[in-house]
């Protein structure tokens, strides 16, 4: 028997124009009911999920991806300028140092949320038949592309202002991260191999940010395992979102990219990574700088968090693809989380020669 067609009323579409999103596609007339229902529920967040406009343009600035801007901070933490003596010749934070540090994390923090929304707001409809991308607020309807787009001008103009008053390089800077990624946004990240190099730019640039906001010199060997820990995450990231269903539609360049020429590049760059990282540990100018010899024993530790990136985004974790991106695999894995505290713990240990009872 055939279905009879219900009470009418007023389709989704109609009420998120109204509230001020984009309105889909009008169906066919071939469609079903059922399919009607289908391609609206691929559009609406999940229940309980996002509480309003509000939390959906929070939701929009990635807060869990500014763990990433943590890069802005290394050279402070290994140039050993967080902390100053007193008079006393007691250790006490330095607040000059460490207060420019986090107000540099703070603006690309803030500048990253704008490069997202704008990100959202380019890809709007290739989000829409993605699994999980489909439930980001922009995406579903529940934040209106105007009001996302007036956010991300504010916030690029509010982070400008605050990088010139801690430095104009730091500003010059910054402003070469929101450029680039823009033009990664809009035409170059369609580029196999050029995307992820783009990806990996950024990285370097916040961590010479940070030196320019610190008044710290960075060191090349920090910049090259910035350079090819940036790749490695890059291409990691690739690979994730090419096992993901329907990925060429979701993304054009995964189109170029195969799953074993992937594994070959994250191989090549995480090897790369550990022996630059070993390089510099053993490099007698470092050794001298921190008056240490230890450095070395922080290895193990990166070694370790390489080779557990390559298990997650390899998909033999055993939970499948469930996250956007591997940063948010790596900040639920347990394992890797405990290498990377216990990392920061030696390394704090060692540069600032810390010792039981200290």
């Amino acid at each position: 028997m055939s279905k009879l067609p219900g009470p009418a009323r007023p389709s989704e579409g109609a009420l998120r124009l109204v509230e001020g999103g984009d309105a889909p596609a009008a169906p066919s007339s071939a469609t079903s009911v059922d399919g009607q229902a289908a391609a609206h529920k691929s559009t609406r967040p999940p229940h309980g999920e996002g509480h309003g406009v509000i939390g959906g343009l929070i939701k929009t600035l990635r807060p869990h991806q500014w763990v990433k801007n943590l890069f802005v901070m290394a050279p402070m933490v290994f140039h050993k300028d967080v902390f100053a003596t007193m008079a006393n010749g007691d250790p006490a934070l330095n607040l000059n140092v460490a207060g420019r540090a986090f107000a540099a994390t703070g603006v690309f923090c803030l500048l990253a949320g704008a490069v997202y929304t704008i990100n959202d707001l380019a890809d709007l409809e290739a989000d829409r038949v993605h699994p999980v991308k489909r439930n980001r607020p922009i995406a579903s309807g529940l934040v209106p592309a105007s009001i996302a787009r007036a956010m991300a001008l504010a916030l690029v103009l509010l982070c400008f202002g605050m990088g010139y008053l801690l430095s104009p390089w730091f500003a010059l800077v910054a402003a070469l991260y929101f450029g680039e990624n823009v033009l990664y946004t809009f035409k170059l990240k369609q580029v196999p191999i050029l995307d992820v190099s783009l990806i990996a730019l950024g990285f370097v640039l916040r961590v010479v940010a940070g030196g320019l906001a610190t008044n710290v010199h960075v060191s090349e060997y920090m910049l090259a395992c910035t350079a090819l820990l940036a790749l490695f995450l890059g291409f990691g990231k690739r690979r994730h979102e090419l096992a993901s269903e329907n990925a060429g539609k979701q993304r054009a360049v995964l189109k170029a990219y195969s799953a074993g020429s992937l594994n070959i590049l994250l191989g090549v760059t995480g090897a790369a990574t550990i022996v630059t990282y070993v390089a510099y540990t053993l490099d007698p100018t470092t050794q001298a700088f921190f008056d240490s010899k230890l450095l070395w024993l922080t290895a193990p530790f990166t070694a370790f968090g390489i080779g557990r990136f390559l298990f997650l985004v390899s998909g033999r974790a055993g939970r499948g693809i469930k996250a956007e991106s591997p940063t948010q695999e790596m900040l639920r894995d347990v394992p890797f989380v405990l290498n990377l505290v216990l990392w920061a713990i030696v390394v704090v240990a060692i540069v600032y020669r810390l010792r039981p009872g200290t």
